[in-house]
């Protein structure tokens, strides 16, 4: 049964990103470029020195993971603590774990992304320009689920127009039929 109205047997795809678009490719060269690293290095020495080089990169990536977990935790403590971070590291334990999962994959190209990624000039050069990324992407974000959010956190911020948040406390003060009378709960 038909409606009158003309149906279309083409539909209509949004437009796909640039990553959606290349990831999948730029993943299989990369893999490809890694198992022929190896093929090289093994030819090159033998298999067994490529099994030793891939178990000490894997450990010095679970140290560099580990490490930076533990300068996070540290951090977060001294923040909550003092109230005030105490590395003006933004950004430097996530992309410090990122470079131990890089020696944690096997392959010569993600090893020396990962090495690469533990210079501090480069951690500062990678960082700034995520940052610029992210910071670009929420200016374009347009209205929508969080787009007005995003923007009302840069204009404005958590704390009102100002920025200032009024430090309070809640005092409740107990009925007077006593402590053991059961309350309403209080949630809606």
């Amino acid at each position: 049964m038909t409606t009158g109205a003309s149906t279309s047997s083409y539909t209509t795809h949004p437009a796909r990103s640039r990553l959606r678009r290349y990831l999948p490719a730029a993943l299989v060269v990369w893999l490809v470029l890694e198992v022929w690293l190896l093929s090289l290095v093994a030819g090159a020495a033998n298999g067994f020195t490529v099994f030793l080089l891939l178990v000490a990169t894997f450990v010095a990536g679970a140290a560099v993971i580990k490490r930076a977990g533990r300068r996070a935790f540290r951090d977060l403590d001294a923040t909550l603590r003092h109230g005030a971070v105490p590395s003006g590291r933004r950004g430097g334990n996530g992309l410090t774990m990122l470079a131990g999962l890089l020696l944690m994959i096997p392959g010569m190209i993600s090893d020396a992304a990962g090495l690469l990624l533990l210079i501090p000039p480069v951690q500062r050069l990678v960082s700034r320009r995520v940052e610029r990324s992210v910071d670009r992407r929420l200016r374009r974000a347009g209205v929508g689920p969080l787009g007005d959010t995003f923007a009302w956190v840069r204009t404005d911020g958590p704390g009102g127009p100002g920025g200032k948040v009024v430090p309070g406390e809640v005092i409740r003060q107990e009925p007077e039929d006593g402590p053991d009378q059961q309350r309403p709960p209080l949630t809606r």
